[in-house]
């Protein structure tokens, strides 16, 4: 069992020299406009769903593989996942030369698992309430090496935390810039980022109605336990709970706290694929979902979207169908 650092604020220093630290592994994504008429809130995409992972896991894995020592290197990475940052270490590792186990969640999209398996990483296909024990206790028997988190570890969300300086360049003044939450490493990491640059910015996080933990702490004011979790085709957002460390990281950053229903969720993916050509998996999709709710507030909404893992049947049948 490996023991976490504290919890700590990530400063703009580190977040520019993670930036330069992955820029040849990650793509710099795109910001554009869903043209989506009059009457309509001015919403800008962050493509993630373009990094070569299809998902911006990539950035917090890089980093993170980056800053190993040669002798953890010598051991082997392993991570706990449900496809997207399950692909992002063993990406990593591979560029690095070095082997990769994923503790992988067994309603995993097939599209995320062929994938991590292509890329190297041995699998061990676990139940999701496993997984999310292996997640607090940081171990998994058969799984060795050093374990990357995949959302609460400090290098892990300063690699995320490049997409907010990114943002900012392509778009100064954005009223608004909404995250999923399934962990919170990608809000706590674009969080940092925004509020050390424009503090005014206000940062949003959003989660499906069938998981939404952090709207639930937001609402007591400590860490919670959503006691109504069911599994959705949104695998890549919301959890059973909020972990301290992650509440910690999120609380003194994140303005508002979303949830959307799934079939906002759907209409969100179809709205992406026909007006932006778009496929966005349902924590991608989540963030338009939730800018949609939010309306004008006073200036341009920045929806992250997250990835575009899905599996393309499965995207079919959400949306409606595909046109032959």
């Amino acid at each position: 069992m490996s023991t976490p650092e504290p919890v700590r604020q990530i400063d703009l220093d580190e977040i520019r020299q993670a930036r330069e630290r992955i820029s040849s592994t990650v793509t710099r994504t795109p910001l554009v406009r869903l043209e989506l008429g009059s009457g309509f809130p001015d919403i800008r995409l962050k493509l993630e769903n373009l990094q070569p992972i299809n998902a911006y896991k990539l950035r917090g894995a890089a980093n993170a593989i980056a800053m190993l020592s040669a002798e953890e290197r010598s051991r082997g990475v392993w991570t706990i996942s449900a496809g997207n940052a399950g692909q992002g270490v063993a990406y990593a590792a591979r560029r690095a030369g070095i082997p990769c186990a994923v503790v992988a969640i067994e309603t995993a999209p097939q599209s995320k698992v062929d994938r991590m398996r292509a890329l190297g990483a041995r699998l061990i296909t676990v139940p999701y309430e496993t997984a999310w024990q292996a997640l607090e206790e940081r171990s998994y028997p058969g799984a060795d090496g050093v374990f990357i988190h995949p959302f609460d570890d400090h290098n892990f969300i300063a690699g995320h935390a490049t997409i907010g300086l990114e943002i900012l360049e392509d778009l100064p003044d954005p009223a608004a810039v909404i995250a999923s939450i399934g962990g919170g490493g990608l809000i706590a990491g674009v969080g940092s980022a925004i509020k050390a640059l424009r503090p005014e910015t206000k940062i949003i996080g959003v989660e499906p109605e069938t998981a939404a933990p952090a709207a639930l702490s937001h609402q007591r004011g400590s860490p919670q336990v959503f006691e109504n979790w069911q599994a959705s085709f949104v695998d890549g957002a919301g959890g059973r709970s909020v972990f301290p460390r992650m509440w910690r990281r999120m609380e003194p950053l994140v303005d508002e706290f979303l949830v959307v229903t799934l079939d906002e969720t759907k209409a969100a993916m179809r709205t992406l694929a026909e007006k932006a050509r778009v496929i966005a998996e349902g924590a991608g999709a989540m963030t338009v979902a939730a800018a949609l709710k939010v309306g004008r507030p006073g200036g341009p909404i920045v929806a992250i979207i997250s990835g575009g893992n899905i599996d393309l049947p499965k995207f079919c049948e959400l949306i409606g169908g595909c046109a032959e």
